[in-house]
């Protein structure tokens, strides 16, 4: 068994990874790893809890789900562009067939990544539709794309906007010391900052880079807790966006939603419920419980008015990272929202009857 890198063009033709932005994509592409295997050799076994999701490559694998039911899968096939038997535990054993290669994934990261990158175009959505950002949404969105909150959750995206408090300044102030403690983090509203370090035994700050509009400036420090490591000053006059350690701090702890199991689910569902698939039409398309209203998490801003909010919804995704992040945005919209613990994957086998081809 071999490992090697894949092209980020081949990704976009697996399903659900064909939802992401190309930031995203890239993010994808630094944790992917390739496996090969000879014939014969196992995959998976049946009840394995890998946590890995698993494309096809090359080659041929049998699935055997130990009730005498083999199903086949080749590269190349409709089916290879979904995971290999998603869910965990597994619940088939597979073997190649043949020389084969597979594409392996961290299922927590790529849940994480898709979740992010679903609740920021939901909210992407709502700056470009809200005459209020006319004037702010290049920098907005820009932030949406910093790597500095990739660990925020992904049902806070909106909170961050409201944390943000305004800061007019002119030429020539200085915004940060190096070897000062920090307390907060920057983003350029307006205007232009000069970046200046003092090297160990020097005199003076030499000035190193000049950051423009959208552009975050003191998360290092801010995230180390190590003292600043540059001087920022205002190059220009404008206006700056300050978000206090203590606000970013709570944008790390996940928002609260209401978690049901499936017993409870599927009551709230006979008593005039509805689930609530926010995954992607793909996902949906492959498998999806009867009855189940497809509404993707990134367009769930153009779609939430057809909802109807006398009545319970019962969210769900693959795992309920997502589902969770849609159940945050929809109550916030007035909307009662519960989310299935653990998602489909966990309840596969007990939801098998619930499902729809």
């Amino acid at each position: 068994m071999g490992q090697g890198s894949i092209d980020k063009s081949l990704l976009q033709t697996f399903v659900p990874v064909n939802a992401l932005t190309g930031e995203q994509l890239d993010r994808l592409l630094d944790v992917q790893e390739i496996r090969h295997y000879a014939a014969g050799d196992v995959l998976f076994e049946r009840g394995d809890r890998d946590g890995w999701t698993i494309y096809l490559l090359k080659g041929n694998v049998q699935l055997d789900d130990g009730s005498g039911h083999l199903e086949q899968v080749g590269a190349g096939d409709i089916e290879s562009w979904h995971p290999l038997d998603p869910g965990q535990p597994r619940r088939t054993r597979a073997v190649a067939l043949d020389e084969v290669a597979v594409l392996c994934f961290d299922s927590a990261v790529l849940d994480q990544i898709l979740a992010w990158d679903q609740s920021a175009g939901y909210v992407i959505l709502d700056i470009n539709s809200n005459a209020a950002y006319q004037d702010d949404r290049h920098w907005m969105i820009r932030l949406l794309k910093s790597r500095l909150f990739y660990r925020v959750p992904p049902g806070n995206i909106l909170e961050i906007f409201r944390r943000l408090k305004l800061m007019r300044l002119k030429a020539g102030d200085v915004v940060i010391n190096q070897g000062d403690d920090a307390d907060c983090c920057y983003i350029i509203k307006d205007g232009m900052c000069e970046v200046l370090v003092k090297a160990e035994g020097a005199t003076e700050a030499m000035p190193v880079a000049i950051l423009e509009q959208g552009q975050w400036f003191g998360e290092d420090a801010l995230l180390s807790g190590k003292p600043r490591n540059a001087t920022v000053t205002m190059a220009t006059d404008g206006v700056l966006m300050r978000l206090d350690r203590k606000d970013f701090d709570e944008l790390l702890r996940e928002p609260s939603v209401r978690t049901v199991g499936l017993e409870e689910a599927q009551k709230l569902v006979a008593d005039g419920g509805r689930w609530l698939d926010v995954r992607t039409p793909d996902e949906f398309e492959q498998v999806h419980l009867r009855g189940a209203l497809n509404m993707p998490l990134n367009v769930l801003r153009l779609k939430s008015r057809l909802l109807d909010t006398s009545r319970t919804y019962v969210a769900v995704c693959d795992t309920s990272r997502r589902s969770a992040s849609a159940a945050f945005l929809l109550g916030n919209a007035g909307l009662d929202v519960y989310v299935l613990e653990g998602g489909l994957n966990e309840h596969a086998d007990a939801m098998r009857e619930a499902l729809a081809d």
